[in-house]
């Protein structure tokens, strides 16, 4: 019987942030944030209208019927991000993310990644890039250490 190759921690992770992404509510993009210490995680989430709210596929996309271009005027946005929402229910539960890594299938937005510095985030891993020069720039200022995985 041939053996299955193990995974590395960082696709190993990975993947299962893309198993959390898809419980996203979002219309534009599915995202999905795991935080984790120790090689344990920490809290997940994902993108979409916060609890108890109608989803976007109810109401409707108010970025969509303005055409509003991905990266820009967030604050048109009903949902929270992904990462937002991993930070989010460490905080709920009383857990710290300070000197955790963030495994997310997509490039932190300049909000995300503010947020994700001031928690103490020390490590980015994700998969899709996404088009924030400022995020970046900032995540170098922070010695936040970034990793890219190959698309899958």
């Amino acid at each position: 019987m041939e053996r299955k190759t193990r995974p590395g921690w960082d696709d190993y992770f990975m993947e299962i942030a893309r198993v959390v992404s898809s419980r996203s509510t979002c219309m534009r993009r599915s995202v999905g944030a795991v935080i984790v210490k120790n090689k344990q995680i920490v809290a997940t989430g994902y993108n979409g209208t916060p609890k108890d709210l109608p989803h976007c596929e109810v109401t409707g996309c108010l970025r969509e019927q303005l055409h509003v271009p991905s990266g820009q005027m967030h604050e048109l946005c009903r949902g929270i991000h992904a990462e937002q929402n991993a930070v989010v229910q460490a905080a709920y539960h009383g857990v710290s993310v300070n000197g955790g890594t963030l495994y997310c299938t997509h490039q932190p937005c300049v909000v995300c990644t503010k947020i994700l510095i001031n928690a103490g985030i020390k490590r980015i891993v994700y998969a899709n890039p996404y088009p924030d020069k400022l995020a970046e720039d900032m995540m170098a200022a922070s010695g936040i250490e970034i990793c890219v995985l190959d698309k899958k």
